[in-house]
């Protein structure tokens, strides 16, 4: 875990640093699409099918995000 520290604050960094200049809507299908995808992979990991895993769940991600940015706007 130890040699992880770095990188993980390093990556945390540059995601912060790069959703400065995105609107609401950007950043909620991004924050779906990144959870879905890390959730897709690891549900697809049990079966050996991580990439697919990721692909379908950044795209059920991307849409909760969506849907949630509509219902956030309509109120």
């Amino acid at each position: 875990m130890r040699n992880l520290t770095l990188p993980l604050v390093f990556a945390t960094a540059i995601t912060v640093a790069g959703c400065a200049g995105m609107t609401d809507t950007q950043r909620r299908l991004t924050t779906g699409a990144g959870a879905g995808a890390a959730t897709g992979a690891l549900i697809g990991s049990f079966s050996a099918n991580a990439g697919k895993g990721a692909l379908i769940g950044g795209a059920v991600g991307t849409l909760g995000g969506f849907l949630y940015d509509q219902h956030q706007n309509n109120r």
